[in-house]
């Protein structure tokens, strides 16, 4: 079975346990909606490692991103906008995709 999202695998600890509620992505995975459980695997190497819940979708610019966003991403503002640079260069229009961690296997 293929995985519908993929996180950086240096994410995963803080996915399941938590830490991390939000994810931010470009248009192209802007498709997802509130109530939607989805196979999240590893970006590297897309091995499945929980099943996560959407529970928000929502537009957001870079030079919006805030604190709040950082938090929820655990990590700083500073941290944030260097990683969201680096995987969207020059990207200023964003959907922040919020979830709950529903089963991990």
């Amino acid at each position: 079975m293929t995985n519908d999202i993929t996180f950086f695998r240096r994410f995963q600890d803080d996915i399941i346990s938590g830490r991390k509620t939000i994810t931010l992505r470009d248009a192209s995975e802007s498709h997802f909606v509130v109530g939607q459980n989805l196979r999240t695997g590893c970006y590297e190497d897309d091995a499945y490692f929980c099943t996560i819940k959407v529970t928000n979708v929502t537009a957001v610019k870079l030079s919006e991103l805030d604190e709040e966003h950082a938090r929820q991403e655990n990590m700083t503002l500073v941290e944030l906008k260097q990683v969201i640079s680096e995987i969207y260069p020059g990207e200023e229009s964003l959907w922040e995709i919020a979830f709950s961690v529903e089963s991990v296997d």
